[in-house]
């Protein structure tokens, strides 16, 4: 999960440099669901929770949008067969109001 939780930040970081989003800091923790198929042990869930700070006046909205195309393009999660769920928290400094 750690490898799942690293990628993802990894992947934001990316895309939102090249998006040009100033954010502040990011944490995600990654949860993994096992279940057994076919007499095999594995995975067939992982949740991630993101938590994303931005400046004040920043656009929540572009922060969620970055948040779920980190997810779509993480390339370990890409690599597994299971079902990725995002719980994106994203908050504005100086705002009382979460968006997510």
């Amino acid at each position: 999960m750690a490898s799942v939780a690293s990628c993802f930040i990894l992947t934001f970081r990316a895309i939102a440099g090249a998006s040009k989003l100033e954010w502040a800091a990011l944490r995600c923790t990654a949860e993994g669901t096992l279940d057994r198929l076919d007499r095999v042990t594995r995975f067939v869930e992982i949740r991630l929770r993101a938590h994303l700070a931005l400046p004040a006046g920043a656009d929540p909205e572009a922060g969620r949008r970055l948040l779920q195309k980190a997810e779509k393009n993480c390339l370990v999660t890409n690599s597994l067969d299971l079902d990725v769920v995002l719980e994106a928290d994203v908050q504005v400094a100086g705002s009382t109001e979460a968006v997510g």
